[in-house]
């Protein structure tokens, strides 16, 4: 089974670089380092861009600033990774697996910058949140489809059963009707997809283990998410793995 080609369209071209990229001030390449560092330092900025003839040419980080004019060690664009702003947001958190920064333009003229940092952005935190409940949406349907008459039972706890009806119980008093699958947590969902062999021979997972390590950073992520966390100290791993998932063209929908 495949990603739905338009819910895959979400989040490959819907949500691009601009929503989250910072302007990207500049200085003329003879402007004093001391001067750029201390502009930097009192709006707590890592990169400036740096211009010539009323363009920007290239960028300078804070920790390349040495003194003589900031374009002296000025990267330039020709060495950076620039992307057009109508870039998808998948991509540029591909690059950044492996840059520290990518530049956004438009019409051939750069103004901004996207880092890790701006993960952390709502657009980015909302991006990566639909993906998530886009995997549990799929396990969900798996389970439903390989283990008739609630069978998945069998792979989950008393507890998490007793849980699971405590919550249906919740909600039936609500006038909501839901099926005690649907009451149950995304790792109990993760862990029934680890331990049946059917289900997991339709997912990307070779193994049990992987299955269960995967999902354990899913939910990890998750939390991150559901709780305004931090997210490039714990999770940029599982954000990176999660950008080359959607990425592949022909991949099951975990």
């Amino acid at each position: 089974a495949k990603v739905p080609e338009a819910v895959k369209r979400i989040f490959t071209e819907m949500f691009t670089a601009r929503e989250i990229a910072e302007p990207l001030p500049s200085f003329d390449d003879d402007a004093s380092s001391a001067d750029v560092e201390a502009f930097m330092k009192a709006r707590d900025l890592q990169v400036i861009g740096v211009r010539r003839d009323g363009s920007i040419v290239g960028y300078v980080r804070t920790d390349m600033l040495d003194g003589g004019s900031c374009g002296r060690k000025m990267i330039p664009l020709n060495q950076a990774k620039v992307f057009d702003d109508g870039e998808s947001l998948l991509r540029t958190l591909l690059a950044l697996e492996v840059e520290p920064l990518v530049l956004i333009g438009s019409l051939g003229s750069v103004y901004g910058v996207v880092t890790r940092a701006d993960l952390q952005k709502p657009h980015a935190r909302i991006w990566l949140f639909g993906i998530v409940t886009l995997i549990e949406m799929r396990f969900t349907e798996l389970i439903e489809r390989h283990c008739p008459a609630d069978s998945w039972q069998q792979h989950v706890s008393a507890g998490r059963l007793q849980k699971a009806e405590s919550l249906r119980a919740e909600r039936q008093r609500g006038n909501q009707l839901l099926s005690l699958l649907d009451c149950l947590h995304f790792a109990d969902k993760g862990q029934i997809v680890a331990r049946n062999e059917a289900i997991r021979r339709e997912t990307v997972f070779s193994s049990r283990r992987e299955a269960e390590q995967t999902v354990k950073r899913l939910e990890r992520l998750r939390n991150t998410l559901a709780h305004a966390h931090d997210l490039i100290t714990s999770d940029w791993e599982t954000v990176v793995s999660l950008c080359r998932f959607i990425a592949q063209p022909d991949k099951a929908a975990t």
